[in-house]
């Protein structure tokens, strides 16, 4: 009699067992099919103000109107963006926390430490827009060109000071590996963002700054700043007027930097696939478009996020190889 009724009750266990299973199976792909239904975290990892910030808020913009909720954009600067990756990476995988940024590898290259691998820790979804920066001056300095810029840096090593948007920032990085490919030393000074160090070079307490386009177009169409080059080797339709390095006379130095979104690994590829899309309608229109090119950068929309892995695969042995050649240090 004993047997039976532990058969039964073993028998009563599996069943609950069973039928909890189902029920977390159905309420998964009910929440799945329902997704969103609440507000969704879109977190930078730079301040307000730069290019990162511009884009975000455009595309939070757009994602909010193809999927019917809030899309509330959170910064989180600081190193490098390394700090925002790592949050995003331990948030919930449920699609409410998402990302935007540079590419991880260049992560990975200046903060070994933190560990962050784009395959193990996050889900690309797509690329959004890529840009060349703008090398500009104070107005008032003696060098009027960028060939002029680099012959009285030669002759007065780290008599320049050099405004950066922060250790580790692409800007930061722009100018480091100008430096080296240059042969010139700035003196950089760290600010925390790219609003900062504009505002100190056009007080002229530093005399150059390496800036994203939303930063400081404004001001060179002003004349507070004056545009000496771009920092990718050829000019831009998205920036007009201001030639690339190559053309202003320096060889052989490229820089662009982009901007994309991702989501903590363990997200549900229906979610993904439900935010991809939502940035393919949402994202791809003219208006968008003539937004981004209005602030210097182009939309880079990937066909998939398969196809955007693969990029961020093939990019990541260049730019990790860029990080080192530059000689970038972190404090």
């Amino acid at each position: 009699m004993k047997v039976f009724f532990r058969q039964v009750w073993n028998y009563r266990l599996e069943c609950l067992l069973f039928i909890a299973v189902m029920m977390i199976g159905i309420h998964s792909s009910f929440a799945q099919s329902n997704f969103p239904d609440r507000p969704i975290r879109l977190i930078v990892g730079y301040p307000p103000g730069g290019a990162a910030d511009f884009v975000a808020r455009v595309t939070a913009d757009q994602l909010s109107k193809e999927l019917g909720v809030a899309v509330v954009v959170e910064n989180k600067p600081g190193a490098g963006g390394a700090i925002a990756a790592d949050l995003t990476a331990k948030s919930t995988p449920d699609g409410y926390t998402i990302s935007m940024s540079g590419p991880h590898a260049q992560i990975r290259a200046l903060y070994p430490k933190m560990a962050l691998d784009v395959e193990k820790d996050f889900i690309p979804i797509s690329n959004l827009a890529t840009g060349a920066m703008i090398i500009c001056t104070n107005p008032q300095v003696p060098y009027k060109n960028l060939k002029e810029l680099i012959q009285f840096a030669k002759a007065n090593p780290e008599k320049i000071f050099n405004a950066s948007s922060g250790n580790g920032s692409t800007p930061h990085l722009a100018s480091a590996l100008f430096s080296n490919i240059a042969q010139v030393k700035f003196s950089t000074i760290q600010f925390k963002g790219g609003g900062p160090a504009a505002v100190s070079t056009i007080a002229g307490d530093t005399q150059l700054m390496f800036a994203t386009p939303p930063t400081v177009m404004g001001f060179i169409k002003n004349g507070s700043l004056k545009a000496l080059a771009l920092t990718s080797a050829k000019s831009s339709q998205a920036i007009p007027g201001i030639p690339g390095a190559e053309e202003a006379g320096l060889s052989g130095y490229n820089s662009t930097f982009s901007y994309g979104l991702y989501a903590p690994v363990g997200t549900p590829s229906a979610i993904i696939q439900k935010i991809f899309q939502a940035s393919q309608k949402g994202i791809t229109g003219n208006a968008t478009k003539d937004r981004l090119a209005s602030q210097g950068m182009d939309l880079t929309i990937s066909k998939s996020p398969e196809q955007f892995m693969s990029q961020l695969k093939a990019e990541a042995p260049g730019l990790m190889e860029a990080v080192k050649e530059s000689g970038a240090k972190l404090e």
